[in-house]
């Protein structure tokens, strides 16, 4: 595991360089910081920087220079003691252009502010669309366009906007910081147009330089605009912090939250409790007692359905119900021995009963992924795993608690589903390093595909010896490991972030106070469904 985490700080180092020395080199020469860098100096003191979709487009548009962390750097920190997301171009990454994953990620951004209630300032620095790839970004539902949708939408929902425009802010997205609610430039550097000099010249034969054009000072003085213009960036950034310690204070949603107590047992010890290679048992209470508060965690139904842990316990302080999936073998109250990490009807039926518990008494929901499915077989189905199964994902699918997920180890078919995989809306949603992610395990997988494939020759005519089955078996498998390794899905944002299982509690504690911002709740309905 220590080997993973050792992978994963490489890649991290690699991504933060952006664009790349050179690109760095050039945005200091114009006197500008990296997003890093900005987002760095707008923080309180001696707070940290919660970043999410660090590997948002990880090894994806090779043939296009890559996109590392999306082209956008993004998360949630204290501005002024207020908590706020914050999203910020990098314009060392192909000019802070928006590449198809950085609408994706900006578009999850604005999700969290909306779901969470937060405050978010916009950093400003891009070229717009990445015209190779304007078919990728620009009109769908989920595109470009509906960053702009959400801009009104949130302003709508009382959500304050707060854009600085630190560079070029071209075209459509010239509509971002014109929609927040307030807008800052700086002078020299920032500039916002719906088109640049050259496809002025070209459209309507005007000749005319970019600051006269749409600089600070013309929207400031002339256009009316922008709402405040500096001469440097750090006094943009000091502007930004006393606007948002003016703002008033909101009702929060009320979850309890008592004093923080250290674990009972050391959390370093997560790391040789579950396999990197998310294939052998443990006792997943032993995780539960290395994250929650000492002495907190009470079991429901300990001895009920026991494929599932469920209990109520403290994170942080924070009040929370946790549902997670047992990777050691048990026995049902028959003394029948139960495949750890497999969804039984009892377990289903008894998480499904826990998460109206939780959503009755307002308490957030931690799930612990490590599932390979719901069981199979004759006797499941006649039992009615189906009728259970769906009980369950029905519970999961209703809940309006606040929902954090953290996938620990596998999380296949329709177990990911159960257990609030990104399908179900958890308000976070986090890997550590061993998690897989998939329909279906890589070895089950790749001998379904195989048989397929095989069939498919001898369909054709075509002879096929051991030898070339077994490299045809070793192909497959190793396309489809890849793609249910965790750094695959995070490029894709399946889930916000990878993790070291020793920050597993401070990003819950740090969802659930995000959650606590959200004044209201919708009233919990479950519909109908079999009992």
């Amino acid at each position: 595991m220590k080997r993973l985490l050792e992978q994963r700080l490489e890649r991290l180092e690699k991504i933060h360089q952006g664009g790349g020395p050179k690109a760095i080199a050039k945005q200091k020469e114009k006197n500008k910081l990296t997003p890093r860098e900005r987002i760095a100096y707008l923080l309180d003191k001696n707070t940290e920087f919660l970043e999410l979709g660090s590997f948002a487009g990880y090894e994806m548009y090779a043939e296009h220079g890559g996109c590392p962390a999306g082209g956008t750097v993004a998360g949630m920190g204290y501005v002024s003691g207020r908590l706020c997301l914050i999203v910020a171009n990098d314009q060392t990454v192909k000019a802070g252009a928006w590449f198809p994953i950085t609408g994706k990620k900006n578009l999850r951004m604005q999700e969290i502010a909306l779901q969470n209630n937060l405050p978010v300032i916009y950093l400003v620095d891009s070229a717009g669309v990445y015209l190779p790839l304007q078919d990728e970004i620009f009109p769908d539902k989920e595109h470009f366009g509906r960053m702009f949708y959400n801009n009104a939408r949130m302003s709508a929902a009382g959500i304050v906007q707060i854009a600085a425009v630190m560079g070029a802010c071209v075209a459509g997205g010239a509509y971002l910081p014109i929609m927040s609610d307030e807008t800052l430039m700086v002078n020299g550097a920032g500039s916002i147009f719906l088109a640049g000099p050259y496809l002025v010249k070209a459209a309507v034969g005007e000749d005319i330089d970019t600051e006269t054009l749409g600089g600070a000072v013309t929207h400031t003085e002339i256009s009316g605009i922008a709402d405040y213009k500096f001469d440097t960036e750090t006094e943009t950034l000091d502007a930004i912090r006393r606007i948002v310690d003016k703002m008033g204070h909101q009702q929060k949603a009320g979850f309890d939250r008592a004093q923080a107590v250290a674990p009972q047992y050391d959390v370093q010890e997560l790391y040789g409790l579950v396999s990197p290679e998310a294939n052998k048992p443990y006792d997943m209470v032993q995780v539960i007692e290395r994250i929650v508060d000492a002495g907190s965690f009470d079991q429901f139904k300990e001895d009920y359905g026991k494929t599932i842990v469920c209990g109520y316990a403290r994170i942080e302080g924070w009040a929370v119900g946790i549902v997670a999936n047992q990777r050691k073998m048990v026995k049902n109250k028959k003394g029948e021995l139960q495949m750890g990490g497999v969804i039984y009807n009892d377990s289903a039926d008894k998480a499904a009963r826990f998460i109206l518990n939780c959503n009755q008494k307002k308490i957030p929901l931690v799930f612990l992924q490590d599932v390979t499915g719901f069981m199979v077989g004759s006797r499941s189905e006649h039992s009615g795993i189906i009728k259970d199964g769906a009980k369950l994902v029905n519970a999961v699918a209703n809940s309006v608690v606040p929902k954090i997920t953290i996938i620990v180890g596998n999380s296949y078919g329709a177990g990911n589903y159960a257990m609030c995989g990104k399908a179900f809306d958890p308000r976070f949603i986090y890997a550590w390093p061993s998690a897989k992610i998939a329909v279906m395990g890589g070895e089950q997988a790749a001998k379904t595909l195989l048989q397929i494939q095989v069939a498919g020759l001898k369909a054709k005519g075509q002879e096929i010896t051991p030898e070339a089955e077994a490299a045809l078996l070793n192909e497959i498998k190793g396309r489809y490991e890849t793609q249910t390794a965790p750094y695959y899905a995070a490029a894709r944002l399946w889930v916000d972030e990878i993790i070291d299982p020793a920050d597993t509690r401070k990003v819950i504690a740090a969802g659930i106070e995000a959650a606590n911002h959200q004044p209201h709740m919708e009233t919990f309905k479950t519909g109908v469904f079999q009992v």
